[in-house]
């Protein structure tokens, strides 16, 4: 499975007027595209716009490089929470371009309290015309100093489990990160085996709002 391109599409027609609303884009770059313990391609640039509405609601899109086409990201939802309570419920699909992979359909739900945060999702993959069924489960550990621990479970017709952690920082108005991953019946990368090693850097950009 994978996950983010080059491709922004045209989602304004699809968002309410909401007070306090906010736009926002990101790009970024990966030295390996890895989704969920998953090796998409190595090199992969992308780029994405995002909506949030002041009632919680969001909508965006994504797109990233994965060699042989492009990936498109749809995804819209609804978010909130008090005090140290999080929760989003939403929905996203993932679209190729070139025969890259088939389209993946899934509800997303997540809940975290504090420095932990639990993910389900649960969705279709279209599988060349012979649709599969999978979940996939995840538990972050937010560590102090910008570290991240993440153990995610895939399941239902998919099998495989990984284990991530990474380290984010800011310089010069860039976000930049390094990633480790091992991946138990996943392969981390299709030619790296079980473990692979990769380095990010990003940038937001504050487009404004209401």
């Amino acid at each position: 499975m994978n996950l983010k391109g080059l491709i922004i599409l045209p989602v304004l027609a699809l968002l309410p007027a909401v007070s306090m609303a906010q736009w926002s884009a990101n790009v970024g770059y990966v030295s390996d595209y890895i989704y969920r313990g998953i090796f998409q391609t190595e090199s992969s640039a992308s780029a994405g716009i995002d909506y949030e509405g002041g009632n919680g609601f969001y909508v965006g899109t994504w797109g990233a490089d994965v060699g042989d086409g492009i990936e498109t990201d749809l995804y819209f939802g609804y978010g909130g929470g008090s005090g140290d309570f999080s929760y989003s419920v939403g929905w996203t699909g993932y679209y190729y371009s070139d025969d890259f992979d088939d389209t993946y359909e899934e509800f997303n739900l997540s809940f975290g309290y504090g420095f932990v945060e639990l993910g389900f999702n649960a969705g279709e993959w279209g599988g060349n015309g012979a649709p599969e069924d999978y979940t996939f489960t995840s538990l972050t550990f937010n560590i102090p100093g910008d570290m991240y621990l993440t153990y995610g479970s895939h399941g239902d017709d998919f099998s495989g489990s990984y284990l991530e952690f990474g380290y984010g920082f800011e310089l010069s108005g860039f976000d930049l990160g390094i990633g480790l991953i091992s991946a138990d019946g996943l392969g981390a990368s299709n030619n790296k085996g079980e473990k692979a090693l990769f380095f990010s850097i990003g940038k937001g950009i504050d487009i404004g709002g209401e």
